[in-house]
């Protein structure tokens, strides 16, 4: 039965040629949405190695060029800021968490090896309790680095894996490369499972925490991050602004829990897969409609095929059961073509992380299941108005 269903569609290719590209492009179409979707999931499964839920943070937008890193005025506004009542603990970073900000540069090992670009934040020495992070191997830095002979930093596992496999992280040096200075020497001394700043969504990167001390780095930092009690209510962003203006009046500050900020990112991040899913579910029904109007049109030009096979003798199931099996059958070859071409996209890793084979392989169950069933669907109509044809009326219909 297989073997004479095929012929049929071979000898009807020319006719089926359109069909076919339709519901190729639309399987391209679904994988798209799925596999974008499927990835977010995945990201989302993943730690972002730090507290979120009774963490704020505090940008300082200055009124002059850039933020003095006067060590008087950043101790000032830390004592400050611990004697509300509701703060726990205050540290400093070179910007907030959950912004789509990010630091960049390239890194070598000491012998000029192995360049990687790495993302960086730099952060105080109460950053890692305020944020309630977690070590997988040696410190976190502190004051007895004060005078070390290269900046302490604590990088992810990542980073660990790869440019130290099988080795102690712990100890080892690598360097910012400068033009016209002495490249900047950076020696690990903890390192993390994971650091996303953009949250849950963003995709696991090569990623370091150097030491940023006042007064000594170059920059300051722009923001302020606290650990406030459970509980804490909204409201308290404005006793906290009211506090800092008692020590910058002319600087102004954005403050909220980190935990409306990660909401407002992870809205901003999922907003073009929402758009693309209704845009695309728009062009399913379109195609469903075109898919719909092919099928019936086949089917009536089909009427005498279908009245001999009455005659000799199949049921109306048989008929409804060829209608539909042939639309299966002609998806699954579109789908297959279709395959050939996406797998190349994992197999040469051109997109990276972000389609790495369980998405791939999630993402072409998911779309083969919405072309099947929209194919059956399609085909159901068609289907029965053919089963339902006598073999009197179907041999007499020109």
């Amino acid at each position: 039965m297989l073997r004479h269903l095929l012929k049929l569609i071979w000898k009807r290719k020319g006719r089926n040629m359109m069909l076919s590209l339709e519901i190729l492009l639309a399987f391209m179409l679904v994988f798209a949405i799925a596999a974008f979707g499927l990835r977010y999931w995945q990201l989302y499964q993943l730690p972002v190695g730090h507290n979120w839920r009774n963490q704020w943070s505090v940008s300082i937008l200055p009124s002059g060029p850039e933020i003095p890193n006067d060590p008087v005025l950043f101790d000032n506004i830390k004592r400050s800021l611990l004697e509300l009542p509701e703060v726990e603990s205050v540290a400093f970073s070179s910007f907030p968490t959950y912004t789509f900000t990010r630091w960049t540069e390239d890194y070598t090992l000491p012998d000029g090896s192995a360049k990687l670009t790495i993302d960086g934040m730099a952060v105080s020495d109460d950053f890692f309790a305020t944020m309630d992070m977690r070590l997988v191997a040696g410190r976190f830095f502190s004051r007895i680095d004060d005078g070390a002979d290269a900046a302490p930093v604590v990088i992810n596992r990542k980073l660990a894996d790869r440019w130290f496999p099988g080795k102690n992280p712990i100890g080892q040096l690598y360097l910012l490369p400068r033009d016209k200075e002495q490249p900047v020497r950076y020696r690990v001394v903890g390192v993390v499972e994971q650091f996303r700043s953009q949250g849950d969504y963003m995709d696991p990167v090569y990623f370091m925490l150097p030491r940023w001390v006042p007064g000594v780095a170059k920059e300051a930092a722009s923001a302020i991050v606290l650990k406030v009690k459970p509980g804490t209510p909204r409201v308290f962003e404005a006793k906290l602004v009211t506090r800092l203006k008692q020590i910058r009046n002319d600087w102004t500050y954005l403050a909220g829990p980190l935990e409306d900020a990660r909401d407002a990112i992870m809205r901003t991040q999922t907003t073009p897969l929402v758009i693309l899913s209704v845009i695309a579910a728009f062009l399913l029904v379109m195609v469903a409609f075109g898919l719909f109007g092919v099928l019936w049109q086949n089917t009536t030009q089909r009427i005498p095929e279908i009245g001999l096979r009455r005659a000799l003798g199949a049921d109306a199931g048989s008929i409804y059961r060829q209608i539909a099996t042939e639309q299966i059958l002609l998806s699954s070859g579109a789908m297959l073509v279709a395959l050939v071409l996406l797998v190349q996209l994992p197999l040469t890793g051109v997109l990276g992380d972000g389609l790495n084979w369980p998405v791939f392989f999630g993402a072409t169950a998911l779309s083969a299941s919405v072309i099947y069933l929209l194919s059956l669907v399609c085909s159901l109509y068609p289907g029965w108005r053919a089963a339902r044809l006598s073999p009197t009326q179907a041999l007499h219909y020109e």
